[in-house]
């Protein structure tokens, strides 16, 4: 079946940086939606950011606009969350998901998820 796999979470300091990577089984196609969302605890999961599978096109949350970066290699099946500037409140366990039909935003159209990796921003 469809595995999204991340790596790259880690504790990093408020202004640093880090690079989540999703790598997907051959089953995901590239002609699916991938996108970031996130959850800290307590809170519900919110979206970070998609690209589509089709033209490439990116979407950010507001809250991550200018500091994080969202990228594809369709040759890996893999994408990439670059994620700069960091702040304590970006903490959070970060997944990976895709789907063949849906909304970028919508967290129930999202069909394959990933395990999640922890990112910890200190002050």
């Amino acid at each position: 079946q469809v595995q999204l796999v991340e790596s790259g979470g880690g504790l990093v300091q408020a202004g640093g940086s880090l690079r989540l990577s999703c790598a997907a089984s051959e089953r995901a196609s590239t002609l699916y939606t991938k996108g970031w969302f996130r959850q800290a605890p307590g809170k519900e999961r919110e979206f970070v950011a998609a690209i589509t599978g089709i033209g490439t096109r990116t979407y950010y949350a507001d809250s991550v606009k200018g500091r994080f970066t969202i990228s594809r290699d369709n040759a890996k099946n893999t994408m990439y969350l670059q994620m700069n500037s960091l702040k304590p409140e970006d903490t959070a366990v970060y997944y990976c998901a895709a789907y063949n039909r849906g909304s970028y935003d919508n967290t129930d159209d999202y069909n394959y998820w990933g395990q999640g990796t922890q990112v910890t921003v200190s002050t």
